[in-house]
């Protein structure tokens, strides 16, 4: 954990005292063309305006203003394209622009049986325990609501933001056949993964990792996953998801574990919604109390947990280092 904290790669060096991670200095001096925080915000700012403004733009002029109504198969592949054409492209074409090599952000070193073991052991419990946060979190909220005119403003707004976010999310997981199914897999689950994961922990995160420490870049680019995905009450959720992405793309050195965990996650939402068959499966919005105490003791057990995996992970990798 304290390579992860504290070290750059810029100012990591070698057991030769030099830096090769130094972005292809011994032929291509010219690299990267600007700094690479500057990359970083380039494709978060880039990100954003073309998926979800050009993006936006687009299937509105497609489909209209009453989405409900449009073809559904005809709204995933949609989806599926932005995806493809406004993450996952520019991220690989800003990667090969600035740095010379896509490979200098992108890492795809097979990862072994157990460091997909062991990582995947940490999101089967951090997926329970943020769900278990986020009831604490919004019991709170809705206590809050009720005696502040304020908070429950704020509230009302989040909530109309949320209930688009859901409906928005559960048109696309409702599925009557078994091609259907797989289409909603792919476009779900398999596509936002690697796009999603190339672009914010392969290029965006990477190009932090190259100016400032490991923990921060992570961080970092954890906060603006989450808010790209605005969801008003799973943002907490989201930040923690994304830095445990980042942690493990950090650790492993490759971003083919972080992909694997984002499709476990999306794969697993998919999965629950199909086998409950409820669109209340999707919600982050719970305002029943009545299990409140049983999701305090939930979280505590949970987070002991993860944190046995963590220090298992660092263990691991400790070895690995040392041999």
């Amino acid at each position: 954990m304290s390579d992860f904290e504290n070290n750059s790669e810029e100012h990591k060096p070698d057991k030769d005292g030099q830096n090769p991670l130094k972005p292809f200095r011994h032929y291509k001096d010219q690299y990267p063309l600007i700094s690479p925080v500057t990359a970083a915000l380039l494709g978060l700012i880039g990100c954003f305006f073309l998926y979800q403004i050009v993006g936006g733009l687009l299937t509105l002029a497609i489909f209209g203003m009453e989405l409900e109504k449009a073809n559904v198969n005809s709204l995933r592949l949609m989806t599926m394209a932005g995806e493809i054409l406004f993450i996952l492209l520019p991220a690989l074409l800003f990667a090969r622009w600035i740095y010379g090599d896509v490979s200098e952000v992108v890492y795809t070193k097979i990862p072994s049986w157990f460091e997909v073991l062991i990582f995947s052991s940490g999101i089967i419990i951090l997926i329970p325990l943020l769900q278990s946060y986020l009831y604490i979190q919004n019991y709170f909220i809705e206590q809050w609501a009720a005696n502040s005119g304020l908070i429950n403003s704020i509230k009302s707004l989040f909530d109309s933001l949320n209930e688009l976010v859901e409906k928005t999310y559960g048109n696309l997981l409702k599925a009557n056949s078994i091609p259907e199914v797989l289409l909603v897999i792919l476009v779900i689950a398999i596509v936002p993964a690697i796009a999603e994961e190339i672009m914010f922990r392969g290029y965006i995160q990477r190009s932090f990792q190259k100016k400032i420490k490991p923990f921060w870049a992570a961080l970092i680019t954890a906060v603006f996953f989450g808010l790209y995905h605005f969801s008003p009450y799973g943002l907490l959720p989201l930040i923690g998801l994304g830095f445990y992405f980042g942690f493990a793309s950090y650790t492993s050195k490759t971003i083919l574990i972080p992909v694997f965990l984002h499709f476990l996650n999306n794969f697993g939402a998919v999965l629950l919604y199909f086998i409950v068959g409820d669109d209340e499966i999707i919600s982050s919005k719970v305002s029943d109390a009545g299990s409140l105490f049983s999701n305090i003791f939930l979280f505590i057990i949970l987070s002991m947990l993860f944190a046995i995996i963590i220090f298992v992970i660092h263990k691991y990798y400790s070895k690995t280092r040392l041999s």
